[in-house]
């Protein structure tokens, strides 16, 4: 089973740079998208029910901002959200149950400059450490996918030494990975690439940072180390462009 997750920074504005036709050629079984940017009745149908997909949606209820959405080839036993208005309204989760595992695609805050909204950020993480242990303790697997917003380690952006301070490189945000980790969670990626530099999600915009790849990593698939003798393969997909944010990869045995 492929799942692809991918924030699109607007799925609008990536269908103009051929969403569709990727889609339809690279056909994942799954596709995880963030920063939707739109509810689905302003969308093509070509987005609100792409051909061979069943779509979920969650909206933010602030019009143009975060969502989220999920496009499975298999009908999940269930679909749901996080369960908190204070994330909810913001349409930054959905959880999707499927047979073998439950998936949630998520799109994490981001702690914006001087660290403004990482206190809204820390509960929106612990929450989602809340529903994965959960899920664990009832015998569950867990996919937790999307863009955390999140660099954890010095591996994973071009020039730490020079965001120290920056949003999504905050101790704080680096901690609360450390403690998800020691919770029983996997970095798919570093799994494959353990000290491997170089390997990117989201590029600036500005300064033409994508053709030089001075990027950071903040796009995971992670999964509880139960589910982690079935994980075949994390791979970052660079070539795919459309969003400051490039598509990430996981392979799961069925």
């Amino acid at each position: 089973m492929q799942i692809v997750s991918w924030n699109v920074n607007g799925i609008r504005a990536v269908e103009k740079r051929g969403f569709v036709q990727w889609l339809q050629e690279d056909a994942p079984d799954i596709l995880c998208l963030q920063e939707t940017k739109a509810r689905p009745e302003q969308l093509s149908q070509d987005l609100r029910e792409p051909a061979g997909y069943h779509s979920y949606w969650a909206s933010a209820k602030k019009a143009g901002y975060s969502g989220v959405a999920i496009f499975s080839k298999e009908t999940p036993l269930g679909v749901d959200l996080l369960g908190n208005p204070e994330f909810d309204d913001e349409g930054r989760v959905l959880v999707a149950d499927y047979e073998d595992f439950v998936l949630i695609c998520a799109y994490f805050p981001n702690s914006q400059d001087c660290g403004v909204r990482l206190p809204y950020k820390m509960r929106f993480c612990n929450a989602v450490l809340t529903r994965c242990n959960a899920l664990v303790q009832k015998g569950r697997h867990v996919v937790l996918c999307g863009d955390y917003n999140i660099a954890h380690t010095p591996l994973d952006l071009a020039r730490p030494e020079d965001n120290e301070d920056s949003p999504g490189y905050l101790p704080e945000e680096r901690a609360w990975m450390d403690t998800f980790i020691a919770a029983g969670y996997v970095d798919t990626f570093r799994r494959f690439h353990q000290g491997e530099r170089g390997h990117y999600s989201w590029w600036s915009y500005r300064t033409h940072a994508r053709e030089r790849n001075v990027g950071w990593r903040i796009d995971y698939h992670c999964v509880d180390t139960g589910l982690l003798s079935r994980i075949q393969g994390a791979s970052i997909r660079a070539e795919v462009e459309g969003s400051d944010h490039c598509p990430v990869e996981l392979l799961i045995k069925s």
